[in-house]
């Protein structure tokens, strides 16, 4: 994940340094700076960065820059960029949590400082991106049952027909591992080995499918329950009881993290 920023200090050295430190980081991307209130501000609502480093303490009375900055932004965005303090000042760490800033640095500014934030924007990314995973899953799975054709007795294991040509087969949902694309039609894996071909596409078998089946790639959806490990490096899964190994996509990554939260909240040690 990648945040633009933009630099607001009436010294032009710190302006300098703040850059430069956070150069070094490739997930930081600079947009502009300003030595002022009104240019700084001026520049946050033209190009809208996600962080916005502010010094809050200027040499420089005049600049006019300080926490209020803050409370201007509130009057023209929706989505205010995140704040972080850097300044030489400790004493002025407790007002700026009361507007709510999402780091205060001191200066003069050491990396550690830097990898933390970073560290610190990708975990709470990754925690929003997870929920809205969560909550989009919900919503589609609402939108299911609202369809008709599509509910079926939950006081009952879920049933495929698998129609070719007058022959009738028939599979309990829950022994499929995995269901992978195969240019109009799907092959079906079993857990116990076997595979047969629907002659559906596999965005129609991910239409129907509820979870515990989760789309992770292009070519393939998952039964969650069938799932051994994940390996995030190599972006692949593993299959229980098997040697297969499943890729996943940047595109679903978000649907992999929701399989890894799904496993935390339940009886789970992690050791």
């Amino acid at each position: 994940m990648n945040y633009s920023y933009i630099i607001i200090d009436d010294d032009q050295e710190s302006v300098l340094k703040t850059k430069a430190m956070a150069d070094s980081f490739s997930e930081l991307e600079f947009v502009a700076s300003a030595t002022n209130y009104q240019d700084g501000l001026n520049l946050i609502l033209e190009h809208t960065p996600q962080l916005v480093f502010l010094e809050i303490d200027p040499a420089d009375k005049k600049s006019k820059l300080s926490l209020a900055l803050i409370n201007e932004l509130y009057r023209y965005l929706k989505v205010v960029p995140k704040i972080i303090v850097t300044t030489n000042k400790k004493d002025l760490a407790f007002e700026a949590i009361q507007y709510e800033v999402t780091d205060y640095i001191l200066k003069p500014l050491a990396r550690i400082d830097f990898v933390k934030l970073v560290l610190k924007l990708n975990k709470s990314n990754s925690e929003h991106e997870i929920n809205s995973a969560k909550q989009s899953f919900v919503s589609n799975e609402i939108s299911k049952k609202a369809e008709p054709q599509e509910i079926v007795n939950k006081d009952k294991p879920l049933i495929l027909c698998i129609k070719s040509y007058g022959d009738y087969r028939y599979i309990d949902a829950k022994d499929i591992s995995y269901l992978q694309a195969d240019n109009n039609s799907t092959d079906i894996h079993l857990s116990n080995g076997e595979m047969i071909t629907a002659f559906k596409t596999l965005k129609h078998f991910e239409s129907v499918l509820t979870y515990p089946f989760i789309r992770i790639h292009n070519s393939y959806i998952v039964n969650r329950t069938y799932i051994s490990r994940i390996h995030n490096g190599n972006s692949v899964c593993y299959i229980k009881n098997t040697t297969t190994k499943l890729p996943f996509s940047k595109t679903y990554k978000v649907n992999i993290d929701l399989i890894i939260s799904e496993f935390s909240n339940e009886n789970y040690l992690e050791i």
